[in-house]
């Protein structure tokens, strides 16, 4: 029972971290550049996951100071304000990507890795 009790406390930290590595398992086997891109924004994601969970404290309020009761304990902001800039950031990136993708298929036809760098290998010869 207290290993379930631990499993629930963290449950967060845990999906982040399966994120991470779906992610990191996608870019790492796929040659396909869109499949990556795909990868990256889940590891994105599980990043942006993981710093919100960091700000969270169970049982706190909103960071909003109680004036009758004077209560200070409340959930961290930053961490919350930080992903928002994070998540402008990474959309710009991933529009950046897909954008470079789309030149990349104009210009060989397919977004296979291992194809695209034999093409230009023959183009080179």
């Amino acid at each position: 029972m207290a290993n379930l009790d631990m499993i629930l406390d963290n449950i967060n930290y845990i999906g982040a971290f399966t994120l991470f590595i779906i992610g990191l398992y996608t870019v790492l086997t796929h040659s396909n550049l869109l499949k990556r891109v795909i990868g990256v924004n889940i590891m994105e994601t599980a990043v942006f996951l993981f710093f919100v969970s960091i700000g969270y404290i169970k049982g706190a309020s909103a960071p909003i100071l109680d004036q009758i009761t004077g209560e200070s304990f409340y959930v961290n902001p930053l961490p919350s304000a930080m992903i928002l800039t994070g998540i402008v950031v990474a959309v710009s990136i991933t529009a950046y990507g897909l954008s470079l993708l789309i030149n990349l298929y104009k210009e060989y036809g397919t977004l296979e890795l291992d194809e695209i760098i034999s093409k230009e290998e023959k183009a080179n010869d």
